[in-house]
């Protein structure tokens, strides 16, 4: 079994109170599983109000298939909200 997982670090400055920054999450999150069969949620950073960390994997046979997956579920993220990317974490591991 491949899983690939990602961890996106997003900065959105106009952000102002927690109850905004989670209508944000909610929306990427919800678009995401909508979209794609990925197991994501808001892993870091959940009681500052700027800052947003999603974690995301795939799980699958063929590790091109799921780096290919967590690349369509990075753009995908970038295209749909007006915060930021800081930062990419990605990997591949073999289990």
């Amino acid at each position: 079994m491949i899983v690939s997982y990602c961890k996106i670090y997003l900065r959105a400055n106009w952000v102002h109170s927690l109850k905004e920054k989670r209508m944000i999450v909610r929306s990427i999150v919800g678009k995401v599983k909508s979209h794609y069969n990925v197991s994501i949620s808001e892993i870091e950073n959940q009681n500052l109000h700027k800052s947003i960390v999603i974690g995301f994997s795939v799980c699958g046979s063929d590790a091109v298939l799921t780096n290919k997956i967590v690349q369509e579920v990075v753009d995908y993220i970038e295209e749909n909200t007006d915060a930021y990317i800081e930062n990419i974490e990605m990997d591949t591991i073999n289990v």
